[in-house]
Protein backbone atom coordinates (compact mmCIF):
# COMPACT_ATOMS: atom_id res chain seq x y z
CA UNK A 1 0.00 0.00 0.00
CA UNK A 2 1.39 3.62 -1.49
CA UNK A 3 1.91 5.80 1.77
CA UNK A 4 1.00 9.50 1.51
CA UNK A 5 4.41 10.79 2.58
CA UNK A 6 6.00 13.67 0.66
CA UNK A 7 9.73 13.37 -0.16
CA UNK A 8 11.53 15.84 -1.92
CA UNK A 9 15.02 14.50 -3.32
CA UNK A 10 17.99 16.86 -4.74
CA UNK A 11 20.45 15.62 -6.78
CA UNK A 12 21.33 14.48 -10.69
CA UNK A 13 23.44 12.11 -12.59
CA UNK A 14 22.50 8.43 -11.68
CA UNK A 15 22.37 8.30 -8.60
CA UNK A 16 19.33 10.30 -7.90
CA UNK A 17 17.25 8.68 -10.52
CA UNK A 18 18.25 5.07 -9.15
CA UNK A 19 17.13 5.73 -5.74
CA UNK A 20 13.48 7.47 -7.69
CA UNK A 21 12.76 3.96 -8.90
CA UNK A 22 12.73 2.61 -5.61
CA UNK A 23 11.16 5.48 -3.47
CA UNK A 24 7.91 5.04 -6.52
CA UNK A 25 7.28 1.90 -4.55
CA UNK A 26 6.10 3.45 -1.57
CA UNK A 27 5.15 7.07 -2.57
CA UNK A 28 3.68 8.93 -5.61
CA UNK A 29 4.09 11.87 -3.73
CA UNK A 30 7.82 12.48 -4.65
CA UNK A 31 9.24 15.73 -6.04
CA UNK A 32 12.61 15.47 -7.75
CA UNK A 33 14.62 18.64 -7.87
CA UNK A 34 17.50 18.29 -10.24
CA UNK A 35 21.01 20.21 -11.07
CA UNK A 36 21.30 21.31 -14.24
CA UNK A 37 24.84 22.68 -14.67
CA UNK A 38 26.20 19.71 -16.78
CA UNK A 39 27.77 20.38 -19.44
CA UNK A 40 29.48 16.80 -21.15
CA UNK A 41 28.75 14.93 -23.40
CA UNK A 42 25.05 14.84 -25.10
CA UNK A 43 23.57 17.61 -22.41
CA UNK A 44 26.98 19.45 -23.19
CA UNK A 45 26.30 19.17 -26.83
CA UNK A 46 22.66 20.49 -26.29
CA UNK A 47 23.78 23.40 -24.60
CA UNK A 48 25.58 24.35 -27.07
CA UNK A 49 23.93 23.73 -30.09
CA UNK A 50 20.59 25.03 -28.85
CA UNK A 51 21.06 27.06 -25.99
CA UNK A 52 18.68 25.37 -23.16
CA UNK A 53 19.56 23.87 -20.07
CA UNK A 54 21.13 20.35 -19.46
CA UNK A 55 19.04 17.67 -19.98
CA UNK A 56 20.20 14.70 -19.22
CA UNK A 57 20.04 14.26 -15.32
CA UNK A 58 15.93 15.76 -16.06
CA UNK A 59 15.71 12.39 -18.56
CA UNK A 60 17.04 10.09 -16.32
CA UNK A 61 14.83 10.97 -13.40
CA UNK A 62 11.43 11.12 -15.89
CA UNK A 63 12.27 8.01 -17.40
CA UNK A 64 13.03 6.76 -13.50
CA UNK A 65 9.91 8.01 -12.21
CA UNK A 66 8.03 6.89 -15.59
CA UNK A 67 5.23 4.51 -15.89
CA UNK A 68 5.12 3.64 -18.99
CA UNK A 69 5.29 0.50 -21.73
CA UNK A 70 8.96 -1.10 -21.27
CA UNK A 71 9.67 -0.17 -24.64
CA UNK A 72 9.10 2.91 -24.54
CA UNK A 73 11.34 3.36 -21.38
CA UNK A 74 13.83 1.54 -23.25
CA UNK A 75 13.47 4.48 -25.87
CA UNK A 76 13.87 7.38 -23.33
CA UNK A 77 17.08 6.63 -22.72
CA UNK A 78 18.45 5.21 -26.16
CA UNK A 79 21.90 6.16 -27.05
CA UNK A 80 22.28 6.81 -31.01
CA UNK A 81 26.19 4.89 -31.78
CA UNK A 82 26.62 6.04 -35.07
CA UNK A 83 26.40 8.78 -37.57
CA UNK A 84 25.59 12.53 -36.43
CA UNK A 85 23.43 11.93 -33.88
CA UNK A 86 26.54 9.97 -32.49
CA UNK A 87 25.95 10.12 -28.02
CA UNK A 88 22.92 11.66 -28.16
CA UNK A 89 20.28 9.80 -26.18
CA UNK A 90 16.36 10.19 -28.04
CA UNK A 91 15.45 10.90 -24.71
CA UNK A 92 17.61 14.36 -24.94
CA UNK A 93 16.48 15.05 -28.29
CA UNK A 94 13.17 14.97 -27.64
CA UNK A 95 13.55 17.49 -24.84
CA UNK A 96 15.01 19.74 -26.55
CA UNK A 97 12.52 19.68 -29.60
CA UNK A 98 10.23 20.43 -26.32
CA UNK A 99 12.17 23.12 -25.41
CA UNK A 100 12.09 24.61 -28.56
CA UNK A 101 8.39 24.82 -28.09
CA UNK A 102 7.93 25.86 -24.86
CA UNK A 103 8.14 29.21 -23.43
CA UNK A 104 10.68 28.07 -20.28
CA UNK A 105 12.68 24.75 -19.95
CA UNK A 106 10.36 23.60 -16.93
CA UNK A 107 7.72 24.03 -19.16
CA UNK A 108 9.09 21.54 -21.15
CA UNK A 109 10.06 19.37 -18.62
CA UNK A 110 6.64 19.18 -17.45
CA UNK A 111 5.08 18.33 -21.13
CA UNK A 112 7.63 16.04 -21.26
CA UNK A 113 6.04 14.43 -17.25
CA UNK A 114 2.82 14.39 -18.67
CA UNK A 115 4.00 12.37 -22.22
CA UNK A 116 5.71 9.78 -19.80
CA UNK A 117 2.97 9.62 -17.45
CA UNK A 118 5.32 9.94 -14.42
CA UNK A 119 4.66 10.01 -10.80
CA UNK A 120 4.79 12.65 -8.96
CA UNK A 121 6.96 15.84 -10.03
CA UNK A 122 10.36 16.56 -11.47
CA UNK A 123 11.75 20.07 -11.73
CA UNK A 124 14.52 21.73 -12.59
CA UNK A 125 16.30 23.45 -9.83
CA UNK A 126 16.55 26.75 -11.83
CA UNK A 127 15.51 28.07 -15.58
CA UNK A 128 18.97 30.00 -15.56
CA UNK A 129 21.65 29.31 -18.09
CA UNK A 130 24.04 28.00 -15.01
CA UNK A 131 27.81 27.44 -15.24
CA UNK A 132 29.65 25.47 -12.70
CA UNK A 133 33.22 26.20 -11.59
CA UNK A 134 35.54 25.06 -8.52
CA UNK A 135 37.57 27.08 -6.45
CA UNK A 136 40.68 24.78 -5.18
CA UNK A 137 42.51 24.76 -1.59
CA UNK A 138 45.67 26.23 -3.68
CA UNK A 139 43.89 29.18 -5.11
CA UNK A 140 43.43 27.68 -9.14
CA UNK A 141 39.58 27.55 -10.72
CA UNK A 142 38.08 24.91 -12.51
CA UNK A 143 35.54 26.08 -15.11
CA UNK A 144 32.70 23.41 -16.54
CA UNK A 145 30.96 21.27 -14.71
CA UNK A 146 32.50 18.53 -17.26
CA UNK A 147 36.47 19.43 -16.01
CA UNK A 148 35.81 19.17 -12.24
CA UNK A 149 36.00 15.94 -11.58
CA UNK A 150 38.51 15.30 -13.95
CA UNK A 151 41.55 17.19 -12.46
CA UNK A 152 44.38 15.73 -10.11
CA UNK A 153 47.79 15.77 -9.19
CA UNK A 154 48.26 19.35 -8.65
CA UNK A 155 49.09 20.47 -5.02
CA UNK A 156 46.65 21.07 -2.68
CA UNK A 157 44.25 20.32 -5.40
CA UNK A 158 41.38 19.62 -3.28
CA UNK A 159 37.69 21.44 -4.24
CA UNK A 160 37.30 24.10 -1.49
CA UNK A 161 34.31 25.58 -2.62
CA UNK A 162 31.86 25.73 -5.84
CA UNK A 163 30.56 28.85 -7.41
CA UNK A 164 27.77 28.98 -10.11
CA UNK A 165 27.26 32.05 -12.78
CA UNK A 166 25.35 33.45 -12.20
CA UNK A 167 25.35 33.71 -8.70
CA UNK A 168 21.61 32.88 -6.87
CA UNK A 169 19.71 32.21 -9.83
CA UNK A 170 16.13 32.43 -9.26
CA UNK A 171 14.83 28.81 -8.45
CA UNK A 172 11.96 27.14 -10.41
CA UNK A 173 8.02 27.45 -9.25
CA UNK A 174 7.03 24.50 -7.25
CA UNK A 175 10.86 24.51 -6.17
CA UNK A 176 10.37 26.00 -3.10
CA UNK A 177 6.77 24.80 -2.37
CA UNK A 178 8.25 20.94 -2.71
CA UNK A 179 10.90 21.68 0.45
CA UNK A 180 7.92 23.72 2.54
CA UNK A 181 5.07 20.21 1.92
CA UNK A 182 7.86 17.72 1.92
CA UNK A 183 7.91 15.09 4.92
CA UNK A 184 11.25 13.32 4.61
CA UNK A 185 13.76 15.82 2.22
CA UNK A 186 16.90 13.46 0.79
CA UNK A 187 20.27 14.78 -0.85
CA UNK A 188 22.20 12.48 -2.64
CA UNK A 189 23.18 9.75 -3.34
CA UNK A 190 25.30 11.10 -6.42
CA UNK A 191 28.30 13.33 -6.93
CA UNK A 192 29.45 15.05 -3.99
CA UNK A 193 30.39 18.26 -6.01
CA UNK A 194 28.47 18.06 -9.25
CA UNK A 195 25.31 16.92 -8.49
CA UNK A 196 23.92 17.72 -4.88
CA UNK A 197 25.85 20.73 -4.11
CA UNK A 198 25.53 22.66 -7.42
CA UNK A 199 21.01 22.55 -6.44
CA UNK A 200 21.96 24.61 -2.97
CA UNK A 201 23.50 27.68 -4.67
CA UNK A 202 20.28 28.73 -6.10
CA UNK A 203 18.62 31.52 -4.87
CA UNK A 204 16.32 30.16 -1.36
CA UNK A 205 16.99 26.80 -1.70
CA UNK A 206 19.02 26.77 1.67
CA UNK A 207 16.50 29.02 3.38
CA UNK A 208 13.98 26.64 2.03
CA UNK A 209 14.90 23.14 3.41
CA UNK A 210 16.41 25.04 6.68
CA UNK A 211 12.85 26.02 7.45
CA UNK A 212 10.96 22.81 6.43
CA UNK A 213 9.55 20.78 9.17
CA UNK A 214 10.65 17.88 7.22
CA UNK A 215 13.25 15.07 7.94
CA UNK A 216 16.23 15.44 6.42
CA UNK A 217 18.36 13.00 5.24
CA UNK A 218 22.14 12.91 3.60
CA UNK A 219 22.61 9.10 1.54
CA UNK A 220 26.33 9.37 1.35
CA UNK A 221 27.95 7.37 -1.74
CA UNK A 222 29.72 4.07 -1.11
CA UNK A 223 32.67 4.83 -3.05
CA UNK A 224 34.76 7.99 -3.46
CA UNK A 225 35.43 9.93 -6.57
CA UNK A 226 38.40 10.63 -8.09
CA UNK A 227 38.77 14.35 -8.63
CA UNK A 228 35.99 15.28 -6.26
CA UNK A 229 36.25 13.16 -2.86
CA UNK A 230 40.01 11.44 -3.25
CA UNK A 231 40.30 10.05 0.92
CA UNK A 232 36.51 12.01 2.39
CA UNK A 233 35.37 9.71 4.74
CA UNK A 234 31.27 10.17 5.04
CA UNK A 235 32.13 13.25 7.88
CA UNK A 236 33.82 15.05 4.94
CA UNK A 237 31.16 14.30 2.45
CA UNK A 238 28.80 16.08 5.44
CA UNK A 239 31.14 19.15 5.78
CA UNK A 240 31.43 19.22 2.16
CA UNK A 241 27.60 20.00 2.19
CA UNK A 242 27.47 21.90 5.26
CA UNK A 243 29.99 24.83 3.88
CA UNK A 244 27.73 25.41 1.01
CA UNK A 245 24.51 25.44 3.46
CA UNK A 246 24.40 25.22 7.23
CA UNK A 247 25.72 22.84 9.64
CA UNK A 248 23.27 20.49 11.02
CA UNK A 249 21.62 20.36 7.62
CA UNK A 250 20.78 16.68 7.72
CA UNK A 251 19.01 15.27 10.85
CA UNK A 252 20.10 11.74 9.65
CA UNK A 253 23.32 10.56 7.55
CA UNK A 254 22.51 7.14 5.43
CA UNK A 255 25.72 5.29 5.06
CA UNK A 256 26.70 1.62 3.64
CA UNK A 257 28.43 -0.89 6.48
CA UNK A 258 28.56 -3.70 3.71
CA UNK A 259 31.58 -5.12 2.97
CA UNK A 260 33.41 -4.89 -0.52
CA UNK A 261 35.08 -7.59 -2.15
CA UNK A 262 38.29 -7.06 -2.93
CA UNK A 263 38.09 -7.70 -6.01
CA UNK A 264 36.31 -4.78 -6.77
CA UNK A 265 38.09 -3.07 -4.00
CA UNK A 266 41.29 -3.41 -6.43
CA UNK A 267 39.65 -2.46 -9.53
CA UNK A 268 38.19 0.55 -8.17
CA UNK A 269 41.18 1.61 -7.04
CA UNK A 270 42.76 1.73 -10.46
CA UNK A 271 40.53 4.80 -11.22
CA UNK A 272 41.43 6.30 -7.80
CA UNK A 273 38.23 5.79 -6.09
CA UNK A 274 38.01 3.95 -2.22
CA UNK A 275 35.52 2.88 0.09
CA UNK A 276 34.13 5.96 1.74
CA UNK A 277 35.00 5.24 5.94
CA UNK A 278 32.00 5.81 7.80
CA UNK A 279 33.67 7.80 10.74
CA UNK A 280 30.64 7.53 13.28
CA UNK A 281 32.09 10.52 15.96
CA UNK A 282 32.50 12.77 14.05
CA UNK A 283 29.03 12.50 12.46
CA UNK A 284 27.33 12.33 15.65
CA UNK A 285 28.15 15.72 16.94
CA UNK A 286 25.87 17.29 14.97
CA UNK A 287 23.32 14.13 13.33
CA UNK A 288 21.96 10.54 13.92
CA UNK A 289 23.90 8.07 12.27
CA UNK A 290 22.29 4.77 10.30
CA UNK A 291 23.64 2.65 8.84
CA UNK A 292 23.31 -0.77 6.58
CA UNK A 293 23.92 -3.11 3.49
CA UNK A 294 22.79 -0.82 1.26
CA UNK A 295 24.67 -2.15 -1.73
CA UNK A 296 24.14 -4.19 -4.78
CA UNK A 297 27.10 -5.22 -7.31
CA UNK A 298 25.94 -4.97 -11.11
CA UNK A 299 27.95 -5.44 -13.97
CA UNK A 300 30.95 -5.27 -11.70
CA UNK A 301 29.85 -1.86 -10.58
CA UNK A 302 29.04 -1.05 -7.08
CA UNK A 303 25.41 0.76 -6.84
CA UNK A 304 22.94 1.37 -3.94
CA UNK A 305 20.33 -1.42 -3.60
CA UNK A 306 17.52 0.98 -4.47
CA UNK A 307 15.24 -1.01 -3.01
CA UNK A 308 16.78 -1.69 0.25
CA UNK A 309 17.67 2.17 -0.33
CA UNK A 310 14.17 3.51 -0.39
CA UNK A 311 12.73 1.39 1.91
CA UNK A 312 15.15 2.74 4.56
CA UNK A 313 14.53 6.20 4.24
CA UNK A 314 10.52 5.64 4.40
CA UNK A 315 11.18 3.74 7.20
CA UNK A 316 13.35 6.16 8.64
CA UNK A 317 10.09 9.15 7.83
CA UNK A 318 7.56 6.94 9.50
CA UNK A 319 9.56 5.42 12.51
CA UNK A 320 9.68 9.11 14.56
CA UNK A 321 11.60 7.10 17.08
CA UNK A 322 14.71 7.91 14.74
CA UNK A 323 13.52 11.56 16.23
CA UNK A 324 12.85 11.64 19.82
CA UNK A 325 15.61 14.26 20.00
CA UNK A 326 14.89 16.43 16.83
Amino acid sequence: MLSDIKVAAIGGGTGLSTMLKGLKLHTHNITAVVTVADDGGSSGMLRNDFGMLAPGDVRNCISALAEVDPVMGELMNFRFKDGSLKGHSLGNLFLAALNETSSSFDEAVTKFSRLAGIVGAVFPVTNEAVTLSARLKNGNIIHGESRIGVHRGEKDSGIERLILNPEKPKPVDGVIKAFEKADIIVLGPGSLYTSIIPNLLVDGVVDAIKKSSAVKIYVCNIMSQAGETEGYTVNDHLEAIERHSYKGIADIVLANNAGIPTGLKEKYALENAYEVEIDARKILTRSKLVEGDLMIVRNDRIRHNFSRLARTIMRLGIDMNYFENR
